[in-house]
This record gives structure tokens, sequence and C-alpha cells, in this order.
């Protein structure tokens, strides 16, 4: 009944998150061949500093697909657009539904708090596992279609990547919704957390090293420097310790 009753509090923000997600990744490979087009025009455009220079290398790496895939779809839309799926997914829980009597009514289940709040977690990080494999199996599968190839193996990796390291959202958004007792701050704060964190790379490639993105997108595996395990490790760390900050908050709470 549990995992019910949270399916049912969580299925229409993941259902749109998997079908807008399952779009843009068909748009971007489809969109590819009128990118090769237009990549002959790029030398014509003058502009300086950084946005010069992440524009001639994102024409640099659309020049292959492999590249072009990296830099438009886990790099960019993907990455953005799947952590505000997991902040969303990550707000909500027992103390949003107290104005109208979820609370009291959920605290009367045969279940413990940690039990509660631990199916809750388990399936919010299981919807965005899927949202974070199934549409980036979109790009293997739609590839050939336009005359290009793109790796199983790749899409899996790179999926697992943004799952792990983007999974520190989902837990931040979640611990704050033991916080406080509405929807809105939770995730306001936690996207305000992400759009810092994606800036910093923006501002300055020698700071986007500290950028939880940075290990989002598998940087370092793309360009031949194997998988970011440190990077890995340190966010599943960290998201395991939001979720268990947020199970004390919820047995210390007098509802």
């Amino acid at each position: 009944m549990l995992w019910y009753k949270t399916w049912l509090e969580t299925r229409w923000r993941f259902l749109i998150g998997l079908a807008l997600l399952m779009c843009s990744a068909a748009g971007t490979v489809i969109a590819y061949p009128q990118v090769v087009k237009l990549l002959p025009l790029v030398p014509r455009i003058d502009l300086g500093g950084e946005i010069g220079r992440q524009v001639r290398e994102s024409a640099e790496l659309s020049r292959s697909f492999r590249g072009y895939v990296w830099s438009h779809w886990f790099r960019q839309d993907m990455s953005q657009q799947w952590v505000l799926f997991a902040v969303l997914l990550g707000t909500g829980g027992l103390l949003s539904h107290g104005s109208r009597g979820g609370t009291l009514f959920t605290l009367s289940l045969p279940a413990s708090r940690n039990r509660l709040l631990a199916v809750r977690a388990a399936t919010g990080l299981a919807e965005l596992l899927v949202l974070a494999v199934v549409p980036s199996l979109l790009l293997p599968a739609l590839a050939p279609s336009i005359g290009q190839s793109y790796a199983l193996g790749d899409a899996l990796i790179h999926g697992a990547c943004v799952f792990i390291a983007g999974s520190v959202f989902f837990s931040l958004a979640f611990l704050l919704s033991t916080v406080f007792s509405d929807v809105w701050r939770p995730g306001l704060i936690a996207l305000g957390a992400a759009i810092v964190l994606g800036l910093l790379g923006q501002v300055s490639p020698e700071l986007s090293r500290y950028s939880v993105f940075r290990i989002l997108d598998a940087e370092t595996y793309f360009r031949g420097g194997g998988l970011p395990w440190l990077g890995l490790l340190a966010s599943a760390a960290v998201s395991g310790a939001a979720l268990y900050a947020a199970a004390l908050n919820l047995a210390r709470r007098d509802f």
C-alpha cells in the first residue's frame, strides 16, 4: 500500500518528465543533420571571451556524432531537465500534506516513520533511474535513422553518471522537505543550489572542476580519462548523508 500511495503522489511528475526527456532526446538526434550543415558558418561568428570559447568548442565537438550527443544532450539538455525533475520528485512528503490531514492519515498506517521515508525515497530514486536511462537509450536506437551510430555502452554509462551524481539534488530537496512544511521552499532552494553549481563552469573553467555537473555529464569518460569514480563516490555519500539527515528530522518531528 505504501508503494502504491507513493506512486500515486509522484506519478504525474515522473510521467511528464519521462515524456519530455524522451522527446528531447529524439529531437537531439533528429536535429544533427541540420547542425552539420551549419558548422561551416561558425568561423564567421566573432564572439570573444568565455562565450566565444564555448561556441567554438561546441562546434568542434559537433563534427562527430558522439561529440555532438555529449555536448548537446548529456552536458546541456539532459543535465538541466533531469535535475529539474529530480528536484520536483524530491519535494513533498509528510509535512507538505499536513494542511489537508494527509500527515495524520499516513502516520496512522501500520508502518514506522523510517519505513515511510524509505519507501518514498526508494520510489523517487527508482523513477529517477528510469528518467536517466530510458531517454538515453533512444540515442543508439534512433541514430541509424540519420545514418549515424551511438554505442549502447556509452548511453548506459552516461545515464548511470547522471543518476548517481544528480541524485544529490533529489536528496537535498528531500531533506529540505522534512524541514519546511510547504512544497515551494524546498524546490526553490534546491534549484537555486543547482543553478549556482551550474554557473561555476560558465564563470571559469577552473571552477568547473568543483561542480557536480562535471561528474553528472561524465566529461572525463567522454574525453577518454575514465569514469570519475571519486566524484561518483562523493556524490553517493552526500546523497546518503542527506537522506539519513531527513530520517533524523522526521523522527524528531512532533505531529
